[in-house]
């Protein structure tokens, strides 16, 4: 446990950052007032979300590796932190849309159906149970991708 240590830390970070970045999306009313840029500006979370990666791997490298980072070493880094965060996703999910936004769903929902969705599918797929397995598997699919670019900027040269 102590050899991943440096992840776990990043991955709870990682968490609370999610979380802060709810917080901030529903004080300035991307999640009631200004629904319709929710898509767009949540995808700014991709900055962010890098900038938290490069963190996590640069400490694990000066830190773990002595400043000696191999891509594998990096890469494999990179997976644990993913795989972490994506099981502390639900928790982070249910924490946010059962109280930082409890009204969030039905916001969006009512969007989407004014705007050519229909309710049915509207609310197949804005649900806490489809968004908690959604936002599992982006945390990993993404969070390897970052892992493996962010590991080809920090790793050493040979």
């Amino acid at each position: 446990m102590k050899n991943f240590s440096i992840e776990i830390k990043w991955a709870l970070r990682f968490s609370l950052l999610t979380l802060a970045w709810a917080i901030g999306e529903k004080a300035i009313g991307l999640h009631d007032q200004y629904i319709e840029y929710y898509g767009r500006c949540s995808l700014l979370f991709v900055f962010p979300a890098f900038l938290f990666f490069y963190l996590a791997i640069r400490e694990k490298k000066k830190y773990f590796y002595n400043n000696s980072l191999t891509w594998p070493q990096g890469f494999l880094s990179g997976i644990i932190i993913s795989f972490i965060i994506a099981l502390l996703n639900p928790a982070v999910q249910y924490v946010i849309y059962k109280s930082i936004t409890p009204h969030f769903f039905e916001n969006i929902i009512a969007y989407k159906v004014q705007h050519k969705m229909t309710l049915k599918n509207a609310q197949i797929y804005f649900n806490l149970k489809t968004y908690m397995i959604e936002s599992t598997f982006t945390a990993l699919s993404k969070g390897m991708i970052t892992g493996a670019i962010v590991t080809l900027l920090l790793k050493n040269k040979k």
